[in-house]
């Protein structure tokens, strides 16, 4: 491939020659010769550039022909950004692959999910993506396993079964054909033997594209941390997750001199692991890219020094989308402490208690479930609020409303619950959905910080300034957020009495 992302072929070779970490996960090196895959910072002898391909992905440089290298460990990569802003059909399932949508089913299963047919997916995947709905899923299983054998002790069978390889057969067929290696091999060529059982801890390392800013995302998480839920300790963020298996804890902390985060599982079967990882992701924004969201920023000359201040600010991220609107609807019109305390009386009285202690730690999260079948009066939720408590809680059990459906679906949804308008479903989207381009414009903070006098911009005239920001506007609003609470903390939003009043230190 002669051009990616609008980048000429001279540019992809002199990134290739600088190894910068910056270019890492953005695309992949094929030679020729040796009919391998790299990383851009692979350690290797510079191949000569006639020898050379370029991918945009690793699914795609897979199925061109070429094995992953065992030295720059390619499923140890940032997330590719190559389908960002690219098709929404491509987008949704591209996330239903990430969380395991064809584990279980197959290409006609997913076509059916995203509404169209299986060889229109497939032609959009060709074009946008440069591989099938099939290779991706089968890259990812692979990439998955190989991080395994390389970063745990877990067993062969168990690894396995956590990539989502229905027998072990299949598993060792798979891994043969790609790394030309048995999984034992490859697990002999690192010095560990395996043996450790699922219940033990189980640590990875999740690379990111430098800068980044844990300091904001830390701040920000820690102000807002359910207390039984989660603890944001000083250097370290932990957490109770319910798991399809029963439930795990979760501690991510930052890596020094390394362009990673830790993750520290402890509690989870094999199959959890993969769906843990894809959530740990999305929450902590590792997929993101500083380079191409400054790019695309930059024009805007009030963004511009925001983006020198914080030139690695990541969007913080809640553990899932029930949740944050549950955060969401609790905190509007009272005060941040106001919205925890809620929080935590709700977790003490419907969250279930786990077995799995840490310092701090007692429950899960409540279930839509447990949630629809209270009483949220009793814990103090009156009022709209406590009716879009419950109406969210009943259609979320009952699937009426499917967080696994579009953005704009869910969004129209959550607007049909009582007193929920589309700042919360705004709101929603961005921190329970990852959603990038996410932007909530009726929040009184950013109409008054882009005004240019004292009267505040109008939804309309916000939408308007924001079009130049695509496909990054969450990241706008979360600089735009920062630098306005530098001089005032004030009200949540209120989507309940239909007036956008300020809004960035939403529960």
């Amino acid at each position: 491939m002669d051009a990616l992302f609008g980048l000429t072929r001279d540019v992809l070779d002199r990134a290739r020659h600088s190894r910068d970490a910056r270019f890492d996960g953005k695309f992949f090196i094929a030679v020729r010769s040796t009919r391998i895959y790299c990383r851009p910072i692979c350690p290797s002898r510079l191949s000569n550039d006639s020898n050379v391909r370029y991918y945009a992905t690793a699914a795609e440089a897979a199925e061109a022909g070429y094995r992953p290298c065992l030295r720059c460990r390619p499923e140890a990569a940032p997330g590719s950004p190559a389908w960002a802003g690219t098709s929404a059909v491509v987008k949704r399932a591209l996330r239903l692959i990430q969380d395991g949508a064809m584990d279980q089913g197959c290409v006609d299963d997913l076509a059916d999910r995203v509404g169209i047919g299986v060889r229109h997916l497939c032609r959009l995947f060709a074009q946008h993506v440069g591989a099938s709905p099939a290779a991706v899923a089968h890259t990812r299983r692979l990439h998955f396993a190989k991080r395994l054998l390389d970063d745990t002790q877990l067993p062969i069978t168990d690894i396995a079964l956590a990539s989502g390889f229905g027998s072990i057969r299949r598993f060792n067929d798979a891994f043969r054909a790609t790394y030309r290696q048995s999984p034992r091999e490859i697990r002999k060529l690192r010095g560990s033997g395996g043996g450790k059982s699922a219940a033990a801890e189980i640590v990875l390392r999740l690379a990111y594209r430098p800068p980044y800013d844990w300091a904001h995302l830390h701040a920000y998480l820690a102000k807002r941390a359910i207390r039984g839920v989660e603890v944001v300790d000083a250097g370290a963020y932990v957490r109770a997750a319910r798991t399809a298996g029963g439930h795990a804890i979760l501690r991510v902390r930052p890596l020094e001199r390394a362009n990673a985060l830790e993750l520290a599982i402890t509690g989870a079967v094999p199959s959890d692991l993969l769906p843990l990882l894809s959530s740990v992701r999305r929450m902590f924004d590792l997929s993101a890219d500083p380079a191409r969201i400054a790019l695309a920023l930059s024009g805007d000359g009030q963004l511009r020094p925001l983006l020198a201040r914080r030139p690695g600010m990541r969007i913080p991220g809640a553990w899932d989308a029930f949740e944050c609107s549950v955060r969401a609807i609790l905190g509007q019109r009272i005060t941040d402490a106001g919205a925890q305390t809620l929080l935590a009386r709700m977790v003490e009285r419907y969250g279930e208690p786990i077995d799995l202690r840490v310092a701090g730690i007692t429950h899960l999260f409540p279930s839509p479930a447990a949630i629809a079948a209270v009483e949220p009066g009793e814990v103090g939720v009156l009022g709209i609020q406590r009716e879009a408590l419950l109406r969210l809680a009943r259609s979320v059990r009952d699937r009426v409303i499917r967080f696994d459906e579009p953005g704009d679906e869910v969004g129209r949804a959550l607007c049909a619950l009582p007193g929920v308008g589309p700042w919360t479903a705004g709101y929603v989207a961005l921190r329970g959905l990852g959603e990038p381009d996410a932007f909530p414009f009726g929040d009184l903070t950013l109409r008054q910080r882009l005004s240019s006098d004292d009267t505040p911009l109008t939804p309309r005239a916000l939408q308007a300034r924001a079009e130049s920001w695509r496909p990054f506007r969450g990241y706008a609003a979360f600089h735009l957020w920062e630098s306005g609470a530098r001089s005032a903390r004030r009200t949540p939003s209120c989507d309940v009495l239909k007036q956008p009043v300020p809004a960035h230190a939403q529960a």
